[in-house]
């Protein structure tokens, strides 16, 4: 593993990896926890809001250029843009099913399948992964870099707490 090409990257691939590696951390244990808990719908907000910045950041990074700056890449990143709103609608309608088979999707589509095509060779990841450093990386670099990272969590842990119930659905009927 060769962390100097991630830390010496562009800032826009910086935030999108910041945001993408805690987010493939916590969809597993998402998708195994129990459901409905206050702690599934905290981490749930924050693992959203990670997919929304990991997607939010691709529209900045250009390194596949087939079509004025963007790739076909760029459709899973409307994709997640779309079916996260879709999860939020589905969560706060009890729609569990619809909701679970966006979750699904965004994960496989944003995490799996895009994860897969950066591992390729010539991809910065690839390089990260599977190359051995020439030197170590500069270790104020790597501590901001898992900064970064730490803060996106936190953040949007603090923004779902702080929000506390305005994010929770309206209960219209009294349940049994």
């Amino acid at each position: 593993m060769n962390l100097s090409p991630l830390l010496d990257a562009p800032l826009a691939i910086q935030i999108h990896v910041a945001a993408v590696i805690p987010a493939a951390l916590l969809g597993p244990y998402m998708f195994w926890a129990r459901k409905g808990t206050p702690v599934h719908r905290l981490l749930g907000k924050v693992w959203l809001g990670l997919m929304v910045m990991a997607a939010l950041s691709s529209f900045f990074i250009h390194s596949i250029n087939l079509f004025l700056g963007f790739s076909p890449i760029h459709l899973l990143s409307v994709y997640v843009l779309y079916g996260s709103w879709q999860a939020i609608r589905a969560a706060r309608l009890h729609r569990i099913r619809e909701h679970r088979l966006n979750v699904i999707g965004m994960y496989v589509g944003g995490i799996v399948i895009a994860g897969g095509f950066t591992l390729l060779p010539g991809r910065l990841m690839h390089e990260v992964m599977f190359t051995w450093p020439a030197a170590w990386p500069d270790l104020g670099k790597l501590g901001a870099f898992a900064g970064m990272m730490v803060a996106f969590v936190l953040l949007l842990a603090a923004i779902s707490r702080m929000a506390g119930g305005a994010l929770e659905p309206r209960r219209t009927m009294p349940r049994s």
